[in-house]
């Protein structure tokens, strides 16, 4: 994607699609958007533009971005794997025990990389790792992987 700004007008951002066409988005200073696409033969000449409000704009966007994921989502890449912060409950079957007892790696893929206890972060916990109540634990794996963790993990 590249940015170019419009003096007096606003800024815009060109993208490039995997299929090679040209799309842009011309963000306007009072907040409105212009979202254009090229033509494929003549990617200077312009086949479609709609200009949104900025509450149309941003109708648009959280549809192409829908806002239906966990808040506990950190990332996902092109790779299938996903980060997420699993809460440890203080009911916790797992409250005071051993992180190694868990086997949610052994079990179901997914690591835990670090557990937020407080304002500490604690990277690479070691399997000797004693669990709290409380405890916020980064697991990494695919999506069924941390699904399976998070189940593990919500044992009371």
């Amino acid at each position: 994607m590249s940015t170019t700004p419009l003096p007096g007008i606003g800024v815009q951002y060109d993208l490039t699609l995997r299929d090679h066409r040209h799309v842009s988005v011309v963000a306007h200073r009072d907040g409105s958007r212009s979202l254009n696409a090229y033509r494929s033969d003549d990617p200077d000449a312009c086949s479609f533009s709609i200009h949104l409000s900025g509450p149309e704009a941003a109708t648009v966007a959280d549809t192409l971005a829908p806002n239906d994921r966990s808040p506990s989502l950190l990332y996902t890449t092109d790779l299938g794997l996903v980060a997420e912060r699993l809460p440890l409950s203080a009911v916790s079957y797992w409250n005071g025990r051993l992180l190694g007892e868990t086997r949610v790696r052994t079990e179901t893929g997914a690591s835990i990389v670090a557990v937020l206890r407080r304002a500490e972060a604690i990277p690479s916990p070691t399997p000797d790792f004693r669990l709290a109540g409380g405890d916020i634990l980064i697991v990494i794996g695919t999506r069924e992987g941390v699904d399976a963790a998070a189940a593990v993990l919500e044992r009371e």
